[in-house]
This record gives structure tokens, C-alpha cells and sequence, in this order.
């Protein structure tokens, strides 16, 4: 085997699990792009190990998810009652967890560490120094991004958050951005060296997610044949916005009462981060608006169920305050139904020209956005096609393929003291989807 053979990779995601419900607690978009990742990589014949928290007695140590794809419940901690800003204080303890399995294992059994969100980060920079293996960061979310962008009333990041970005930026061997402006956010407010930081979209199940028969799946899942349907994927906190879609469905109601009855926004996720700390804070605001009836909340659903809920839907808002990237748009884009974002973060890549973005989280523009694509059918019908082919562009192989291209770049630059990557510096966009 050559120096550069990457046949074994470490995933580490330590403050949640690839195997739980995203929409609920700290699971969400990340714990997608994990696991379809190690599926990708593991059906390549690489093995991938995903080391996490373990959060319950009843988890077995070790769960194979597929041929060539194991989850390692690494205890850290009480399993129950630790928010994720109470696990900065356990990353000794995680570490520890890891550094015992790879003691039972042969000298340079990881060939690689590839770590997600910046406590992974914290761990993944001492193992990869201890197995001499490079080390790949995916930040997913940053602190000093999100702080820039905080909604009304949430909390902003600790400093110890952003010190510990800062380390692991400074350590990885190659950063993974998800856009080019991710990239850019990385170089100017972390000082990532450019030829360390290389753009890998994130993908879409095309197989998964795709269009469907819109009458069949509103009888699925139990919603009107003629209603006039919005929907809201995602946890429900601050950072992710649902009340903007509330406020704006509550002004279309004013400036439109015959839609009383038939305006229906459903939405789709748990409380979750600042959100728990009044979790029924949505609900109270569809009340004190007096459109109670027009909202639905339903729990989230296995990923198997949520392209019914795209395809029931005639448009999905994406109101966030701030995205790294946005999965939930281009999911719903695979489905062909339209995408009203915010057009922060990766919202434009995610969305390109195929939905419509927002400027703003003010009600009277995002109801000025929604009121004419709902009025319009011919109008959503046409975003509705360019969205599947925008979405095709964002398959899990190509990512995988080119994620697999930086792990290579990523041991060479180690072999070779740090080389920059063959590609250029801020390479991986396609040209298709380049901001």
C-alpha cells in the first residue's frame, strides 16, 4: 500500500450521532452529510469508523450501519442531561474513549481524520497528531458567522467556541468548505491559510428525493387536496427562523381572507438549541396572531417519509438567519417544489436561480415573496422544473468523489511538508453552481 492509500478513515461527531432523527435535539443537516458520506465511502470499499457521544446505557458500543461502516458510541460523560454547550468539558474524556479503541488497533490503522463541527475538531487535531494521520475539518457552522447574524433574543457563541475554531483551523492538514463564500468566511475571519481550504457542496439523495404525484402525497400525509400548502423543515429555534414564515402566513391571511380554510403552513421539526428554552414558543405566536388553524406542527420524520411532505407542499421557506448551506433546499428542490430563502450563507448556492431568495427577514417581504408564487401556478410550475435540474447538480457521489480527491491532497501535503493543493487554493465548485 502507497503512503497516500486511503483505505480507513476516522469520522468523529461528537456532540451527535449519525444515527439520530435529524429535526430533533442537535441532529440535523450535519448528521446527513455525515452519514451519506461514510455510505458513499464505504460502498467505495473504504472503511469508515464514525466515533460519538454515546448518550444512552442501552447503546451497544459498536453498531455497523453497513458493510464497511461502523458507529463507535464513545462514552463521555452522564449519557443523559448535557446540552452541547456543556461538552467542551468532555472532550478529555472523549479523547481518551478514542485513543483506547485505537490502542488495540495495528500502527497506522487510520489513514485519515476527518473531524465535523469544531468540538470533533478539538479531539480529531490530538488524534490525528497521535496517529501521524492528516487531519480534514468541516466546520458545518462557525461562531463568528453566526454571532454576525444572531436572530432576536438568541444567544450568541461563547469566545471559548471561537479560540477552539481558531485551533483547529490552524491545525487541519485540509479545511472542507461548503461554498465558495463559506470559503472566503474561513480565509478572512479565521485566517485560513487559502491553499488549505478547498469547496465541496454538499449533496441530495437524487434517488431519494424526487418528484412525485402532488394530490397522492397531500393524501399521505393527511393534507387537503386544494389547500395552499407552505412548509417549514428543520429544528425549531432561533437561528432557523419558523416565525418568519408565521408572521408572513398571518399577513397573506390579511391581505387575502378568502384564504382562510385553505392556507395550510406545516411545520415540520422539533425544539431544539435556544428554541428549549421556550418550546412552545411557536405555537404562542400562531395564537397571538390568531392563525392557529392555519398552522400544523408535526414531529420529525424518518428521511424515508420527508419526500412526501416536499411533494405535498407548494412552496418551502428556508427563512434562516444564517446556513453554512441549506440541505433542506435542495432536497425540496429534487422534489420539484420551489424554495423562498433567505438569501444569507449558502441560501444562494443551495437555491441558484431556480427558487427565490429574500433580502431580509421583515414580514412584508417575505409575504411580498410567498403572495405571488402562490397566486401563480404556471410561475411554479416553471421553478419547479428548473429546481429538479438545479438539484441534479448535487448528487452524494460527486461529493464523495471529490472529497475522496482532498483526502489524497491531504495526506500528499502532509508527506510533503505541507504542500498546497494541486488544484489551486479555494478549488472544488463547480462551475454550475459558483456563486
Amino acid at each position: 500500500m502507497g503512503p497516500c492509500d486511503i483505505r480507513r478513515v476516522a469520522m468523529l461527531s461528537v456532540h451527535t450521532s449519525p444515527l439520530e432523527q435529524p429535526g430533533t435535539g442537535d441532529a440535523g443537516g450535519m448528521n446527513v452529510y455525515v452519514v451519506e458520506v461514510a455510505r458513499q465511502l464505504a460502498r467505495r470499499g473504504v472503511e469508515v469508523e464514525i466515533f460519538t457521544r454515546a448518550t444512552s446505557a442501552q447503546q451497544p458500543p459498536v453498531v455497523e450501519m453497513e458493510p464497511g461502516l461502523l458507529v463507535r458510541h464513545v462514552t463521555a460523560g452522564p449519557y443523559e442531561g448535557l446540552g452541547k454547550e456543556d461538552l467542551p468539558g468532555q472532550l478529555c474524556a472523549f479523547a481518551a474513549g478514542v485513543m483506547r479503541v485505537a490502542a488495540h488497533a495495528p500502527e497506522s490503522y487510520y489513514h485519515l481524520v476527518h473531524t465535523h463541527y469544531w468540538l470533533s475538531g478539538q479531539v480529531g487535531w490530538l488524534a490525528a497528531d497521535r496517529w501521524q494521520a492528516p487531519l480534514v475539518h468541516t466546520m458545518h457552522t462557525m461562531a463568528r458567522v453566526k454571532n454576525a447574524h444572531l436572530a432576536e433574543g438568541d444567544t450568541p457563541e461563547p469566545p471559548g467556541r471561537e479560540i477552539g475554531e481558531v485551533q483547529v483551523v490552524e491545525a487541519a492538514d485540509r479545511l472542507i468548505a461548503n461554498t465558495l463564500g463559506e470559503a472566503r468566511e474561513l480565509v478572512d475571519l479565521y485566517g485560513a491559510e487559502p491553499d488549505k481550504v478547498v469547496v465541496v457542496p454538499p449533496g441530495v439523495d437524487l434517488g431519494l428525493f424526487s418528484p412525485g404525484d402532488r394530490a397522492a402525497a397531500r393524501a399521505d400525509v393527511g393534507l387537503p387536496a386544494n389547500a395552499r400548502v407552505l412548509l417549514f423543515v428543520g429544528r425549531i429555534q432561533p437561528l432557523k427562523a419558523p416565525e418568519v414564515l408565521v408572521r408572513a402566513a398571518a399577513e397573506l391571511l390579511r391581505r387575502h381572507p378568502e384564504w382562510h380554510g385553505e392556507l395550510v403552513v406545516a411545520v415540520l421539526g422539533g425544539p431544539s438549541g435556544s428554541g428549549l428554552a421556550h418550546p412552545t414558543a411557536l405555537d404562542d405566536l400562531a395564537r397571538e396572531l390568531g392563525i392557529r388553524d392555519s398552522v400544523r406542527f408535526v414531529p420529525p420524520v424518518p428521511r424515508t417519509e420527508l419526500p412526501r411532505w416536499y411533494r405535498a407542499a407548494d412552496l418551502v421557506a428556508v427563512p434562516s438567519y444564517s446556513e453554512s448551506f441549506g440541505l433542506v433546499a435542495v432536497e425540496a428542490q429534487a422534489c420539484g417544489t420551489p424554495v423562498v430563502a433567505a438569501d444569507v450563507g449558502g441560501l444562494p448556492t443551495a437555491v441558484g436561480t431556480a427558487g427565490v431568495l429574500v433580502d431580509g427577514h421583515e414580514t412584508a417581504r417575505w409575504a411580498d415573496a410567498l403572495e405571488p408564487l402562490l397566486l401563480d401556478r404556471r410561475r411554479r410550475e416553471w421553478l419547479s422544473a428548473k429546481a429538479v435540474r438545479h438539484a441534479a447538480l448535487f448528487g452524494w457521489d460527486r461529493t464523495t468523489e471529490r472529497l475522496f480527491e482532498v483526502y489524497v491532497e491531504a495526506c500528499r501535503a502532509r508527506t510533503n511538508g505541507g504542500a498546497p493543493a494541486p488544484n489551486g487554493s479555494l478549488a472544488g465548485v463547480p462551475a454550475a453552481v459558483t456563486p
